[in-house]
């Protein structure tokens, strides 16, 4: 557990680490856990129910046993699939479920495999474009830098 000076109130936030993310001490566990890339509310929901755990407890007040329980229940899950946020992986083929910086390696992969195949979905993420039928009239218009841009300069 590390403290954290609040400069503008003075009193100290405790952070304590879970699955790589500090969360604040002073809030409830389930919106905290919402916090942690991979887990929804629905799964921190399903956290609390199967390991017992009230959610409206703050934080601080879990013990050290039950963080070691929320950290292997998101990794080793036994519960529905649709729960899990990698059904049908590519890889594996199975249904897992993955949390923290593994969902975000895992994300990065799939978009560099997109690419290398040269679909659509990977052409669109390579030009910074919406990937999923969005139009683009109005929207995802971006100030990008081209030669042929018109705008005003000024004379030096």
């Amino acid at each position: 557990m590390t403290e954290l000076k609040n400069k503008n109130a003075e009193e100290n936030v405790t952070l304590i680490r879970v699955l790589g993310k500090d969360l604040r001490g002073d809030k409830k566990i389930l919106p905290s856990l919402t916090n942690i890339k991979g887990i929804s509310w629905s799964f921190a929901n399903s956290i609390c129910k199967s390991l017992n755990i009230d959610e409206n407890k703050k934080v601080e007040e879990i013990n050290k046993d039950d963080l070691k329980r929320i950290e292997e229940y998101s990794k080793n899950l036994k519960s529905p699939s649709f729960l899990k946020n990698r059904q049908k992986d590519f890889d594996e083929g199975g249904d897992k479920h993955l949390v923290g910086a593994d969902l975000k390696l895992r994300e990065e992969f799939d978009i560099k495999r997109l690419k290398k195949i040269k679909s659509y979905r990977g052409s669109r993420h390579a030009m910074g474009l919406p990937v999923r039928g969005q139009r683009t009239k109005s929207n995802f218009k971006k100030n990008r830098k081209k030669s042929g841009a018109v705008g005003v300069k000024k004379k030096k």
